[in-house]
């Protein structure tokens, strides 16, 4: 898979657990509406640590999963979660998006989701998705946009700490604010009745639930994650740093608020 020279976020446990805390956090703003018929076959592209499987697998109970990664550990690890969870139509096989070992259109629809901000080339992986599609079949595209975080209090530190992220996945050949270009994505790739949605998650201190599976354990966890990086590199200093991050935190204080905007889009095949 045309990933750049490395996933930003790196293949830890705590990685998958904060994978993990962000689709379960989200499951009704991102997957309420992601519903397939019984009897259809779709394919989940870059299934990862299984964090939207289980999400998809229990939302559509009678349609067949078949969710490829590159990475055979992320592949075990999701295989063991739907194990746990118990769903049985949901199949894993090691296959990269760029070199798809299954014929033209095998599929009723395809789901992808935090995969395209890792690619060095979305518009090539969204084309040879599409011909996995039966002509009518729909694609689904979920995306976050780092560009989209704002809070109160603000911080210039917080925000440079989040800039660090954005400009090390920028380097390591992938996007962080993809979401905002889902649209052109996708209507160049050649889909036809693109719609896109902002899902946008809004937190302050009467959602006690979105504090901690969001802000806390989601996006300040991610961002965190680049620490050791971004001070290696000079980006910021480690004092800046910490105070970026304890800013962060501050967000989660009963008069802090958090946005984030995530984006969903939903192509069809001609």
């Amino acid at each position: 898979m045309k990933k750049g020279k490395d996933y930003v976020h790196g293949y830890s446990s705590r990685e998958a657990e904060r994978l993990l805390d962000q689709a379960q956090t989200l499951t009704d703003l991102l997957h309420h509406d992601t519903r397939y018929p019984a009897g259809s076959r779709v394919l989940e592209a870059g299934c990862g640590v299984g964090a939207q499987t289980v999400m998809l697998a229990a939302g559509s109970p009678d349609a067949s999963f078949t969710c490829i990664d590159c990475s055979e550990k992320s592949l075990a690890e999701a295989e063991a979660w739907i194990q746990k969870t118990g769903h049985k139509n949901v199949v894993f096989q090691k296959a990269d998006i760029f070199n798809l070992p299954f014929p033209p259109a095998s599929f009723d629809h395809v789901f992808v989701c935090f995969v395209l901000e890792h690619l060095t080339d979305p518009a090539g992986a969204l084309y040879n998705l599409k011909n996995m599609l039966k002509p009518g079949g729909t694609i689904t595209v979920i995306e976050g946009d780092h560009g989209s975080a704002y809070f109160h209090p603000d911080s210039v530190y917080a925000r440079d700490a989040i800039s660090c992220l954005v400009t090390l996945q920028k380097e390591a050949g992938g996007n962080a604010l993809v979401g905002r270009e889902l649209y052109p994505l996708l209507t160049r790739s050649g889909f036809s009745q693109v719609s896109v949605s902002p899902r946008m998650v809004y937190v302050d201190a009467s959602r006690p639930a979105l504090v901690e599976g969001f802000t806390k354990l989601t996006f300040t966890a991610m961002v965190e994650g680049v620490r050791e990086e971004a001070l290696f590199r000079g980006m910021m200093t480690g004092s800046d740093w910490d105070r970026g991050i304890a800013d962060l935190y501050r967000t989660c204080e009963p008069d802090g608020v958090f946005c984030y905007t995530f984006f969903k889009a939903i192509g069809v095949r001609k």
